[in-house]
Protein backbone atom coordinates (compact mmCIF):
# COMPACT_ATOMS: atom_id res chain seq x y z
CA UNK A 1 0.00 0.00 0.00
CA UNK A 2 1.15 3.50 -0.80
CA UNK A 3 0.37 4.63 2.73
CA UNK A 4 3.16 2.42 4.05
CA UNK A 5 5.86 4.04 1.94
CA UNK A 6 7.95 6.39 4.13
CA UNK A 7 8.09 10.03 3.15
CA UNK A 8 10.58 12.86 2.89
CA UNK A 9 8.83 16.08 3.87
CA UNK A 10 10.73 19.25 2.88
CA UNK A 11 9.63 22.61 4.29
CA UNK A 12 11.55 25.73 3.33
CA UNK A 13 11.25 28.95 5.31
CA UNK A 14 11.84 32.45 3.97
CA UNK A 15 11.52 35.58 6.07
CA UNK A 16 13.01 39.05 5.91
CA UNK A 17 12.15 41.69 8.51
CA UNK A 18 11.92 45.36 7.73
CA UNK A 19 15.40 46.44 8.79
CA UNK A 20 15.51 49.46 11.07
CA UNK A 21 17.47 52.48 9.92
CA UNK A 22 20.18 53.93 12.18
CA UNK A 23 18.13 55.89 14.68
CA UNK A 24 19.92 58.16 17.13
CA UNK A 25 18.91 59.98 20.28
CA UNK A 26 18.63 63.15 18.21
CA UNK A 27 15.95 61.59 15.97
CA UNK A 28 13.58 61.00 18.89
CA UNK A 29 10.51 63.17 18.61
CA UNK A 30 11.55 64.46 15.17
CA UNK A 31 11.72 61.54 12.76
CA UNK A 32 9.02 58.87 12.76
CA UNK A 33 10.32 56.85 9.82
CA UNK A 34 11.93 53.68 11.18
CA UNK A 35 12.51 51.44 8.13
CA UNK A 36 15.80 51.33 6.25
CA UNK A 37 14.14 51.37 2.84
CA UNK A 38 17.34 51.33 0.82
CA UNK A 39 18.87 48.60 2.97
CA UNK A 40 15.73 46.48 2.62
CA UNK A 41 15.71 46.92 -1.14
CA UNK A 42 19.38 45.98 -1.47
CA UNK A 43 19.19 42.84 0.62
CA UNK A 44 16.00 41.60 -1.03
CA UNK A 45 17.54 42.12 -4.47
CA UNK A 46 20.77 40.41 -3.43
CA UNK A 47 19.08 37.31 -2.05
CA UNK A 48 16.58 37.20 -4.91
CA UNK A 49 19.42 37.03 -7.43
CA UNK A 50 21.49 34.55 -5.41
CA UNK A 51 18.68 32.32 -4.11
CA UNK A 52 15.01 32.88 -4.90
CA UNK A 53 15.15 33.18 -8.68
CA UNK A 54 17.69 30.40 -9.40
CA UNK A 55 16.35 28.07 -6.69
CA UNK A 56 12.73 28.49 -7.81
CA UNK A 57 13.85 27.77 -11.37
CA UNK A 58 15.48 24.51 -10.24
CA UNK A 59 12.42 23.44 -8.23
CA UNK A 60 10.07 24.17 -11.12
CA UNK A 61 12.21 22.07 -13.46
CA UNK A 62 12.18 19.20 -10.97
CA UNK A 63 8.42 19.36 -10.39
CA UNK A 64 7.82 19.22 -14.12
CA UNK A 65 10.44 16.54 -14.68
CA UNK A 66 9.02 14.18 -12.08
CA UNK A 67 5.38 14.68 -12.95
CA UNK A 68 4.23 15.77 -9.53
CA UNK A 69 6.23 13.23 -7.49
CA UNK A 70 8.58 15.90 -6.14
CA UNK A 71 6.58 17.80 -3.54
CA UNK A 72 7.40 20.22 -0.72
CA UNK A 73 6.19 23.14 1.42
CA UNK A 74 7.02 26.82 1.88
CA UNK A 75 6.62 29.06 4.89
CA UNK A 76 6.88 32.65 3.62
CA UNK A 77 6.27 35.38 6.18
CA UNK A 78 3.85 38.17 5.32
CA UNK A 79 6.44 40.92 5.69
CA UNK A 80 8.77 38.98 3.39
CA UNK A 81 6.04 38.71 0.77
CA UNK A 82 5.26 42.43 1.16
CA UNK A 83 8.86 43.32 0.34
CA UNK A 84 8.91 40.99 -2.65
CA UNK A 85 5.78 42.70 -3.93
CA UNK A 86 7.50 46.09 -3.59
CA UNK A 87 10.97 45.25 -4.85
CA UNK A 88 10.86 41.92 -6.71
CA UNK A 89 7.45 41.04 -8.16
CA UNK A 90 9.25 38.58 -10.45
CA UNK A 91 10.01 36.45 -7.38
CA UNK A 92 6.35 36.49 -6.37
CA UNK A 93 5.49 35.34 -9.90
CA UNK A 94 8.01 32.50 -9.65
CA UNK A 95 6.51 31.31 -6.34
CA UNK A 96 3.06 31.49 -7.93
CA UNK A 97 4.29 29.36 -10.82
CA UNK A 98 5.51 26.78 -8.32
CA UNK A 99 2.14 26.84 -6.59
CA UNK A 100 0.30 26.16 -9.85
CA UNK A 101 2.09 22.80 -10.20
CA UNK A 102 0.06 21.40 -7.30
CA UNK A 103 3.31 20.22 -5.74
CA UNK A 104 3.65 23.00 -3.15
CA UNK A 105 1.86 23.53 0.15
CA UNK A 106 2.03 27.05 1.57
CA UNK A 107 2.08 27.11 5.36
CA UNK A 108 0.70 29.53 7.90
CA UNK A 109 2.81 31.45 10.40
CA UNK A 110 2.94 34.84 12.07
CA UNK A 111 2.62 37.55 9.41
CA UNK A 112 5.30 39.64 11.15
CA UNK A 113 7.41 36.63 12.23
CA UNK A 114 6.81 37.61 15.84
CA UNK A 115 6.54 35.93 19.23
CA UNK A 116 3.18 37.58 19.84
CA UNK A 117 1.82 34.27 21.17
CA UNK A 118 3.89 34.77 24.35
CA UNK A 119 2.47 38.21 25.12
CA UNK A 120 -0.79 38.72 23.27
CA UNK A 121 -3.07 35.89 22.18
CA UNK A 122 -5.22 38.47 20.42
CA UNK A 123 -2.39 39.81 18.29
CA UNK A 124 -1.12 36.28 17.62
CA UNK A 125 -4.52 35.26 16.27
CA UNK A 126 -4.80 38.40 14.15
CA UNK A 127 -1.32 38.00 12.67
CA UNK A 128 -1.92 34.37 11.74
CA UNK A 129 -5.24 35.33 10.15
CA UNK A 130 -3.41 38.04 8.16
CA UNK A 131 -0.89 35.46 7.00
CA UNK A 132 -3.61 33.08 5.86
CA UNK A 133 -5.31 35.89 3.93
CA UNK A 134 -2.02 36.80 2.23
CA UNK A 135 -1.49 33.20 1.16
CA UNK A 136 -5.02 33.01 -0.23
CA UNK A 137 -4.56 36.28 -2.14
CA UNK A 138 -1.22 35.36 -3.70
CA UNK A 139 -1.38 31.58 -4.06
CA UNK A 140 -5.04 30.58 -3.83
CA UNK A 141 -4.51 28.20 -0.91
CA UNK A 142 -6.05 28.06 2.55
CA UNK A 143 -3.22 27.01 4.91
CA UNK A 144 -3.96 24.05 7.16
CA UNK A 145 -0.42 23.58 8.52
CA UNK A 146 1.11 26.01 11.03
CA UNK A 147 4.84 26.65 11.28
CA UNK A 148 5.24 29.27 13.99
CA UNK A 149 8.18 31.67 14.33
CA UNK A 150 11.54 29.86 14.58
CA UNK A 151 9.72 26.54 15.01
CA UNK A 152 8.44 27.76 18.37
CA UNK A 153 6.27 25.09 19.98
CA UNK A 154 4.49 24.38 23.26
CA UNK A 155 1.40 22.54 24.44
CA UNK A 156 -0.43 25.86 24.72
CA UNK A 157 0.39 26.79 21.12
CA UNK A 158 -0.78 23.37 19.91
CA UNK A 159 -4.09 23.78 21.76
CA UNK A 160 -4.75 27.18 20.20
CA UNK A 161 -3.69 25.93 16.75
CA UNK A 162 -6.23 23.11 16.94
CA UNK A 163 -8.94 25.53 18.10
CA UNK A 164 -8.13 27.70 15.07
CA UNK A 165 -8.69 24.75 12.73
CA UNK A 166 -5.15 23.78 11.75
CA UNK A 167 -4.50 20.12 10.99
CA UNK A 168 -0.73 19.99 11.49
CA UNK A 169 1.96 21.93 13.32
CA UNK A 170 5.73 21.83 12.75
CA UNK A 171 8.31 21.84 15.54
CA UNK A 172 11.99 21.25 16.17
CA UNK A 173 12.85 17.60 16.75
CA UNK A 174 15.31 17.96 19.62
CA UNK A 175 15.71 15.69 22.60
CA UNK A 176 13.82 18.08 24.89
CA UNK A 177 10.60 17.08 23.18
CA UNK A 178 11.59 13.58 22.10
CA UNK A 179 13.54 11.99 24.92
CA UNK A 180 14.55 8.62 23.43
CA UNK A 181 11.98 8.81 20.63
CA UNK A 182 12.82 9.40 16.97
CA UNK A 183 11.81 12.55 15.06
CA UNK A 184 11.02 10.34 12.07
CA UNK A 185 7.37 9.71 12.92
CA UNK A 186 4.11 11.63 13.11
CA UNK A 187 3.02 12.55 16.65
CA UNK A 188 0.01 13.95 18.50
CA UNK A 189 0.35 16.91 20.88
CA UNK A 190 -0.59 15.73 24.36
CA UNK A 191 -4.30 15.87 25.12
CA UNK A 192 -5.44 16.83 21.62
CA UNK A 193 -7.51 14.67 19.38
CA UNK A 194 -6.98 15.90 15.83
CA UNK A 195 -3.86 18.05 15.48
CA UNK A 196 -0.74 16.24 14.27
CA UNK A 197 2.87 17.15 14.86
CA UNK A 198 5.83 16.91 12.47
CA UNK A 199 9.33 17.21 13.91
CA UNK A 200 12.47 18.42 12.17
CA UNK A 201 15.23 15.87 11.71
CA UNK A 202 17.99 18.17 12.91
CA UNK A 203 20.93 16.04 11.82
CA UNK A 204 19.91 15.56 8.21
CA UNK A 205 18.50 19.08 7.84
CA UNK A 206 21.66 20.66 9.19
CA UNK A 207 23.87 18.45 7.01
CA UNK A 208 22.45 20.46 4.10
CA UNK A 209 21.76 23.83 5.72
CA UNK A 210 24.88 24.22 7.87
CA UNK A 211 27.55 21.70 6.92
CA UNK A 212 27.19 21.31 3.16
CA UNK A 213 29.99 23.68 2.18
CA UNK A 214 32.29 23.01 5.16
CA UNK A 215 35.45 21.43 3.76
CA UNK A 216 36.49 20.45 7.31
CA UNK A 217 33.37 18.30 7.78
CA UNK A 218 34.12 14.57 7.81
CA UNK A 219 31.38 13.89 5.24
CA UNK A 220 32.46 16.64 2.84
CA UNK A 221 31.66 16.77 -0.02
CA UNK A 222 28.02 15.79 0.41
CA UNK A 223 26.52 14.34 -2.75
CA UNK A 224 22.90 13.44 -3.40
CA UNK A 225 23.63 9.72 -3.74
CA UNK A 226 25.33 9.66 -0.33
CA UNK A 227 22.41 11.50 1.24
CA UNK A 228 19.98 9.01 -0.31
CA UNK A 229 21.96 6.11 1.16
CA UNK A 230 21.68 7.71 4.61
CA UNK A 231 17.92 7.83 4.14
CA UNK A 232 17.80 4.25 2.88
CA UNK A 233 19.43 3.13 6.12
CA UNK A 234 16.53 4.71 8.03
CA UNK A 235 13.77 3.25 5.88
CA UNK A 236 12.75 0.42 8.21
CA UNK A 237 12.67 2.66 11.29
CA UNK A 238 10.94 5.77 9.89
CA UNK A 239 7.60 6.97 8.60
CA UNK A 240 8.60 10.51 7.63
CA UNK A 241 11.94 12.36 7.45
CA UNK A 242 11.30 16.07 7.93
CA UNK A 243 13.88 18.35 6.35
CA UNK A 244 13.13 21.88 7.57
CA UNK A 245 15.56 24.67 6.66
CA UNK A 246 15.92 28.26 5.50
CA UNK A 247 15.33 28.55 1.76
CA UNK A 248 18.34 30.89 1.70
CA UNK A 249 20.45 27.75 2.19
CA UNK A 250 20.44 27.59 -1.60
CA UNK A 251 22.75 30.20 -3.08
CA UNK A 252 23.02 32.49 -0.03
CA UNK A 253 24.09 30.56 3.09
CA UNK A 254 25.61 27.89 0.85
CA UNK A 255 26.96 29.74 -2.14
CA UNK A 256 26.44 28.52 -5.69
CA UNK A 257 30.10 27.51 -6.00
CA UNK A 258 29.65 24.90 -3.24
CA UNK A 259 27.55 22.84 -5.65
CA UNK A 260 24.34 23.29 -3.66
CA UNK A 261 22.15 23.70 -6.76
CA UNK A 262 23.61 20.59 -8.38
CA UNK A 263 22.90 18.74 -5.13
CA UNK A 264 19.24 19.80 -5.26
CA UNK A 265 18.90 18.89 -8.93
CA UNK A 266 20.14 15.37 -8.22
CA UNK A 267 18.35 14.81 -4.92
CA UNK A 268 14.84 13.81 -6.10
CA UNK A 269 16.09 11.13 -8.48
CA UNK A 270 18.52 9.68 -5.93
CA UNK A 271 15.92 9.61 -3.15
CA UNK A 272 13.13 8.11 -5.25
CA UNK A 273 15.36 5.52 -6.95
CA UNK A 274 17.79 4.63 -4.19
CA UNK A 275 16.27 5.24 -0.74
CA UNK A 276 12.77 3.76 -0.93
CA UNK A 277 11.24 7.07 0.20
CA UNK A 278 8.77 9.31 -1.61
CA UNK A 279 8.19 13.07 -1.31
CA UNK A 280 5.11 14.39 0.45
CA UNK A 281 3.74 17.71 1.57
CA UNK A 282 3.05 18.05 5.32
CA UNK A 283 -0.71 17.45 5.00
CA UNK A 284 -0.05 14.34 2.92
CA UNK A 285 2.50 12.94 5.36
CA UNK A 286 0.15 13.34 8.31
CA UNK A 287 -2.76 11.92 6.29
CA UNK A 288 -0.90 8.75 5.34
CA UNK A 289 0.98 7.97 8.55
CA UNK A 290 -0.72 7.38 11.88
CA UNK A 291 0.71 9.16 14.94
CA UNK A 292 3.22 7.01 16.79
CA UNK A 293 2.62 8.57 20.22
CA UNK A 294 1.61 11.69 22.12
CA UNK A 295 4.23 14.28 23.04
CA UNK A 296 3.88 16.53 26.06
CA UNK A 297 5.80 19.80 26.23
CA UNK A 298 4.81 22.51 28.68
CA UNK A 299 7.98 24.58 28.28
CA UNK A 300 8.44 26.33 24.91
CA UNK A 301 11.14 25.23 22.52
CA UNK A 302 12.55 26.59 19.28
CA UNK A 303 15.12 25.70 16.65
CA UNK A 304 18.01 27.91 17.82
CA UNK A 305 20.58 28.28 20.57
CA UNK A 306 22.40 25.79 22.73
CA UNK A 307 19.29 24.98 24.73
CA UNK A 308 16.81 25.03 21.82
CA UNK A 309 14.58 27.27 23.90
CA UNK A 310 13.80 30.99 23.61
CA UNK A 311 17.09 32.24 25.07
CA UNK A 312 18.37 33.30 21.64
CA UNK A 313 15.64 35.95 21.59
CA UNK A 314 14.74 36.49 25.25
CA UNK A 315 17.77 35.27 27.18
CA UNK A 316 19.42 38.50 28.34
CA UNK A 317 18.23 41.64 30.07
CA UNK A 318 18.44 43.77 26.93
CA UNK A 319 16.11 41.46 25.03
CA UNK A 320 13.71 41.16 27.95
CA UNK A 321 13.63 44.91 28.45
CA UNK A 322 13.00 45.56 24.75
CA UNK A 323 10.18 43.07 24.34
CA UNK A 324 8.53 44.22 27.58
CA UNK A 325 8.63 47.82 26.33
CA UNK A 326 7.08 46.71 23.05
CA UNK A 327 4.12 44.78 24.40
CA UNK A 328 3.44 47.32 27.16
CA UNK A 329 2.29 49.55 24.30
CA UNK A 330 -0.37 47.22 22.88
CA UNK A 331 -3.32 48.87 24.64
CA UNK A 332 -2.21 52.44 23.76
CA UNK A 333 -1.65 51.37 20.14
CA UNK A 334 -5.08 49.82 19.84
CA UNK A 335 -6.73 52.78 21.56
CA UNK A 336 -5.48 55.02 18.73
CA UNK A 337 -7.41 52.97 16.14
CA UNK A 338 -4.75 53.97 13.59
CA UNK A 339 -3.78 51.31 11.01
CA UNK A 340 -0.37 52.90 10.32
CA UNK A 341 0.56 52.94 14.02
CA UNK A 342 -0.58 49.34 14.43
CA UNK A 343 1.53 48.30 11.44
CA UNK A 344 4.60 50.11 12.81
CA UNK A 345 4.13 48.41 16.18
CA UNK A 346 3.78 45.00 14.59
CA UNK A 347 6.85 45.43 12.40
CA UNK A 348 8.79 46.12 15.59
CA UNK A 349 7.69 42.68 16.82
CA UNK A 350 9.80 40.78 14.27
CA UNK A 351 11.90 38.22 16.14
CA UNK A 352 15.02 39.35 14.26
CA UNK A 353 15.20 42.62 16.21
CA UNK A 354 15.60 40.69 19.46
CA UNK A 355 17.94 38.13 17.94
CA UNK A 356 20.30 40.94 16.95
CA UNK A 357 20.61 41.66 20.72
CA UNK A 358 21.69 38.08 21.47
CA UNK A 359 25.14 38.09 23.14
CA UNK A 360 25.59 34.32 22.55
CA UNK A 361 26.04 35.15 18.88
CA UNK A 362 29.37 36.78 19.72
CA UNK A 363 30.94 33.38 20.37
CA UNK A 364 28.82 30.93 18.36
CA UNK A 365 28.80 30.09 14.66
CA UNK A 366 25.81 31.87 13.16
CA UNK A 367 24.65 31.60 9.55
CA UNK A 368 22.55 34.75 9.99
CA UNK A 369 25.60 36.93 10.72
CA UNK A 370 25.76 38.37 7.17
CA UNK A 371 22.20 39.66 7.64
CA UNK A 372 22.92 41.44 10.93
CA UNK A 373 23.04 45.21 10.43
CA UNK A 374 24.71 46.04 13.76
CA UNK A 375 28.30 45.97 14.98
CA UNK A 376 27.24 44.46 18.30
CA UNK A 377 24.15 43.32 20.25
CA UNK A 378 24.47 46.48 22.34
CA UNK A 379 24.19 48.68 19.25
CA UNK A 380 21.07 46.73 18.24
CA UNK A 381 19.50 47.34 21.65
CA UNK A 382 20.28 51.06 21.72
CA UNK A 383 18.94 51.61 18.20
CA UNK A 384 15.77 49.67 18.96
CA UNK A 385 15.10 51.47 22.22
CA UNK A 386 15.60 54.88 20.61
CA UNK A 387 12.84 53.92 18.20
CA UNK A 388 10.68 52.61 21.05
CA UNK A 389 11.14 55.94 22.82
CA UNK A 390 9.94 57.85 19.77
CA UNK A 391 7.08 55.43 19.14
CA UNK A 392 5.80 55.72 22.70
CA UNK A 393 5.83 59.52 22.38
CA UNK A 394 3.69 59.25 19.24
CA UNK A 395 1.19 57.34 21.35
CA UNK A 396 1.27 59.97 24.08
CA UNK A 397 2.81 57.47 26.49
CA UNK A 398 5.45 59.89 27.73
CA UNK A 399 8.47 58.23 26.17
CA UNK A 400 10.55 55.41 27.54
CA UNK A 401 13.88 56.88 28.58
CA UNK A 402 14.75 54.50 31.39
CA UNK A 403 17.29 52.50 29.37
CA UNK A 404 19.66 55.49 29.38
CA UNK A 405 19.66 55.59 33.15
CA UNK A 406 20.41 51.91 33.68
CA UNK A 407 23.81 50.34 33.98
CA UNK A 408 22.42 47.61 31.82
CA UNK A 409 25.12 47.72 29.16
CA UNK A 410 27.93 47.21 31.63
CA UNK A 411 26.00 44.53 33.48
CA UNK A 412 25.29 42.49 30.35
CA UNK A 413 28.70 42.57 28.71
CA UNK A 414 30.82 39.43 29.16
Amino acid sequence: MLKNIPAVCIAFESHRPYLLRPYSFFDIGKEHRYDDDEGNRKIINKIADNCYIPANRVLLELMRQYGGEFRLAFSLSGVFLEQLEMYRPDVIASFQELGLTGCVEFLSESYYHSFAFLSSSRDFSEQVAMQDQKIRELFGQKPVTLKYTELFYSNALALLAEEMGYQTILADGNEKILGLRSPNFVYHPAGLGNLTLLLKNNGLSDDIALRFGDSQWSEYPLKADKFAVWLQQLRESSDVINLFMDYETFGEHQRQETGIFEFMRALPREIMERSGFRFQKPTEATRDHAPAAQLDLSNPLSRAGRERDLSAWLGNVMQQDAIRALYDLEDPVRAKNDAALLNDWRKLQASDHFYYMNTERLVEKDVSKPFTPYESPYDAYINYMNIMDDFSRRLGSGGRMSWKKRKLGAASRP
